[in-house]
């Protein structure tokens, strides 16, 4: 019998496998060092180009960069289609802190206007099932969910692939409560979980009462709390944290009739 050429692609042997789902600490978890096509347990090399008729490019900020996290919202609605991720080269935004505190026991990350900034992300190229799930994982078919999905043009965002070609624009994650700033009103970049944690219960007694004094402690308080967590939500208002990301003008009704919108499903913990 031939042995499998992909043996040592397995999330687990790439150190991907991880969900911040699982150990929120770890958010946004370990993104891929290349761009490689998503197989149940597996990120295979891709063999095709970068882009893919009848998917729709979304941009990942987060943790849909992450595979472990990505497979899980896979399994969660049994799913299991491939998902390409393509690395690309974004001049236009950042990522910085939601607005809100995740039911998952975090506070995740959502992108920022930053005009003329240049980094890399993935893009998660979704056909319309994988794309139903994703946006129900992000709340967009709740009413109170966090985030919405909104389409980039071009002339805003520019994406430019590995080959050198720009994208004709994609579709991102907004959360529809804003960013957090870093106290001048700047939008604050996302540090990762643990030093994010640390910074904002530092600064707040009353966050220190609803979540604990350390960054273990508020994981562990917010994770399935749905009760607290919009309380730390409202605090983070109450508190002036929050600011606008400058992707607003996006927001009402873009994503709706957008190419590849699939049915709506329940969302879970967000």
């Amino acid at each position: 019998m031939a042995s499998d050429p992909y043996a040592d692609r397995t999330l687990e042997a790439l150190g991907l496998a991880e969900a911040p789902r699982d150990r929120p600490l770890t958010y946004p978890g370990a993104w891929p060092g290349e761009s490689g096509l998503l197989d149940g347990d597996r990120l295979l090399p891709l063999t095709t180009g970068r882009t893919f008729p009848g998917r729709v490019p979304v941009l990942a900020v987060g943790s849909n960069a992450c595979p472990g996290q990505l497979r899980h919202k896979m399994r969660e609605y049994e799913l299991s289609s491939p998902v390409p991720l393509v690395k690309a080269r974004v001049t236009g935004l950042e990522v910085g802190v939601s607005a809100h505190v995740s039911a998952m026991g975090y506070v995740s990350a959502s992108p920022f206007r930053a005009p003329g900034h240049t980094r890399e992300l993935f893009i998660t190229w979704l056909d319309p099932a994988q794309l139903a799930a994703v946006d129900a994982s992000e709340g967009v078919t709740a009413p109170a969910g966090a985030y919405d999905r909104v389409s980039l043009p071009a002339d805003d965002v520019r994406i430019e692939l590995e080959s050198g070609a720009a994208l004709d624009g994609a579709h991102l994650y907004v959360n529809r409560r804003g960013v957090l700033h870093d106290g001048t009103g700047t939008p604050l970049r996302h540090p990762g979980e643990r030093p994010l944690l640390t910074g904002l219960l530092a600064r707040s007694p009353r966050l220190r009462e609803l979540f604990g004094a350390t960054p273990e402690e508020f994981c562990a308080r917010a994770r399935g709390d749905l009760r607290l967590c919009t309380a730390g939500t409202r605090l983070f208002a109450e508190e002036g944290w929050t600011t606008a990301s400058g992707l607003e003008k996006y927001l009402p009704g873009q994503h709706t009739g957008s190419p590849g919108t699939g049915a709506s499903l329940s969302p879970p913990l967000m």
